[in-house]
């Protein structure tokens, strides 16, 4: 007995033993993270880089300032600031970029090479604002001189398919632009406005209506002719919509959707069309219309199983506005709490009601500003403009539903005129890289707004926007770090660090 007391006995000891020593190496290893993560959290010397633009300045995404982090203090009530925390990441960056439609294209020949290529580096060179994304109509919108299908009237057996017209001006167009962005960052797809008018209940691709049940499995499939065509023109095709704000009868090209009938399309028709012609892994983007019924879609389609399996995500305008109201981004917020593996990509917004003094109008540019701040912080991974490209009318469109655009020009003279919208936009697009994780920014004050991305280098780019008429101080308080930065009245900033 003696002696078996006496082995228990140095079990014991041997077993205390190890248990002090693992309780060491766990205590080294919860030091050494500490260490690790105030090292990630202190930015203390790293240079920071800013850039401006500004109302009533010449300044256009120009480089005003170069400083470096310090130790961070307290912040007071008093001081303006914007607090970063890279160690809380988001939805992954997809992109920007706008729409190359007829319209754009029409505008785009009557330019000399040199203007053309002015053009084309301005949005998609490397010492442009780095576009990636681009948006176009399956046929024609009211962003054209005239409507247009790819069939002959009453074709539904598409024997007659062609893209005969797209190829004179608009394919061109987009090829050379689609040359200039790197082959793995592209992102390109096509949103429809109207069926044939013989497949729809008021015999006319314009003033609403809605697509004849005979004549689903025919839509479905020129989907698939169209992306079949565009794919033999070196054109890779990254997705679609099923339709252009499906609720909003318009005197152009226009079709309505309840969001059953919307459904029921999807899970019946177009996705498994798409996957018989081998083509299921484009990606299919349901709603593009407004924020305010966009739960309502969202509920009613991801809710499906069967319909959701086949939707990337959801994809909306900014023209709620229209009622008098704010953007709705809270239903944003909503949708991306309901169903956090579908995607928010924002697939039109533009300036409307022309007006050729406007041209320099800066709460247009600040309108972009708020927005892409706002949908960002919400969870949108992408964000598409409109036109990428106007004449001095805000056209051409053949319902004279004139808008502006980014860059203008005037058809008679050749002049270039590039909006404040087109550098407020730059201001994201030149700096955050496809890939980029979107990290926690918040502001102490509602006067400036600001998001940030982290990108796949390491640099961080957050993004602030002064929409008050009073330059402004502030602290950017970044981990365990700080700097004191200005902004100036009416203006946006890029600081990349």
């Amino acid at each position: 007995m003696d002696i078996v007391n006496k082995m228990f006995k140095k079990y014991k000891i041997v077993c205390f033993l190890i248990l002090i020593a693992a309780c060491s190496k766990s205590e080294i290893k919860e030091e050494v993270y500490k260490v690790e993560n105030r090292a990630r959290e202190n930015y203390n010397n790293r240079t920071l880089q800013v850039y401006t633009t500004a109302r009533g300045t010449a300044l256009r995404l120009t480089k005003t300032s170069e400083q470096t982090f310090k130790d961070k203090v307290q912040p007071l009530e008093t001081e303006i600031a914007v607090f970063v925390n890279p160690k809380k990441t988001f939805q992954e960056y997809l992109g920007i970029g706008g729409a190359i439609t007829d319209a754009s294209a029409e505008v785009f020949s009557t330019l000399n090479s040199e203007q053309q290529e002015r053009v084309l580096q301005s949005l998609y060179g490397k010492d442009g604002i780095g576009y990636n994304i681009i948006r176009t109509s399956i046929h024609s919108s009211d962003f054209g001189l005239s409507s247009h299908t790819y069939i002959e009237e009453g074709d539904s057996s598409l024997q007659t398919f062609s893209i005969k017209k797209d190829k004179e001006k608009r394919v061109p167009f987009i090829k050379r632009a689609i040359a200039l962005i790197e082959k793995e960052d592209l992102v390109f797809y096509a949103s429809p406005w109207s069926p044939p008018a013989f497949m729809k209940t008021n015999k006319n691709m314009l003033q609403g209506g809605k697509l004849l049940p005979e004549f689903r499995q025919s839509w479905a499939n020129y989907y698939v002719q169209f992306i079949k065509a565009y794919e033999k023109e070196g054109i890779p095709v990254w997705g679609l919509t099923i339709q252009n704000e499906p609720m909003a009868v318009q005197r152009w090209e226009s079709c309505i959707y309840t969001a059953n009938e919307e459904r029921d399309f999807l899970k019946n028709y177009l996705g498994p069309t798409l996957e018989k012609a081998g083509l299921g892994d484009k990606n299919i983007v349901v709603w593009d219309h407004n924020r305010d019924l966009i739960s309502d879609r969202a509920n009613t389609i991801f809710e499906d199983p069967e319909a959701s399996k086949y939707a990337w995500g959801i994809g909306f305008h900014w023209y709620e506005t229209w009622t008098g109201g704010l953007p709705k981004y809270d239903n944003l917020k909503n949708i991306k709490e309901s169903f956090p593996s579908k995607n928010l990509l924002f697939t039109e917004g533009c300036a409307e009601g022309f007006n050729s003094e406007k041209l320099q109008f800066w709460p247009n540019a600040e309108r972009y500003g708020n927005s892409i701040i706002n949908d960002f912080n919400s969870g949108v991974v992408g964000w598409t403009d409109w036109n990428i490209l106007l004449d001095e009318r805000g056209g051409p469109n053949h319902v004279q539903n004139f808008c502006f655009a980014p860059i203008h020009a005037d058809t008679k003279t050749g002049l270039l005129t590039f909006t404040p919208t087109y550098y407020y936009i730059g201001h994201f697009s030149k700096f955050i890289k496809p890939g980029a994780l979107r990290i926690s920014t918040t502001t102490s004050r509602t006067a400036i707004e600001s998001t940030s991305f982290k990108n796949k280098d390491g640099k961080i780019v957050t993004v602030v926007m002064n929409k008050t008429d009073a330059k402004m101080g502030y602290k950017l308080i970044v981990g365990n770090s700080e700097t004191f930065l200005e902004i100036e009245p009416r203006a946006m900033q890029s600081i990349i660090y």
